[in-house]
């Protein structure tokens, strides 16, 4: 009798211990299936991020752009100022006068 309430006890603490562990089992099975299910979404969003601009992503190209464009300008006029200061003016450089 006693080595049946052993085998016995064995089972419920068997059966017990998979109906604990068949929830995590589950939760994780599940848990897969929607992040695969996720993979597709997010790889077309990145692929729409990069092919579209924003509004503030075009506003912060068009500063730099202007940005750039005024120190071209910038050097270009020191330029001009020190061939005219030196009395090296370029043809085209009009220079002030003395």
């Amino acid at each position: 009798m006693a080595g049946d309430n052993r085998k016995m006890s064995r089972v419920a603490f068997a059966i017990l211990l998979l109906a604990l562990l068949g929830g995590c089992i589950a939760a994780d099975v599940a848990g897969t299936a929607i992040d695969v299910a996720k993979v597709p979404v997010r790889i077309v969003s990145a692929g729409v991020d990069a092919a579209t601009t924003s509004q503030s992503e075009a506003d912060e190209r068009r500063g730099r752009e202007l940005r750039k464009a005024e120190e071209a300008r910038g050097r270009e006029a020191r330029k001009l100022e020190e061939r005219c200061r030196k009395g090296r003016p370029l043809p085209n450089d009009v220079c002030p006068a003395r």
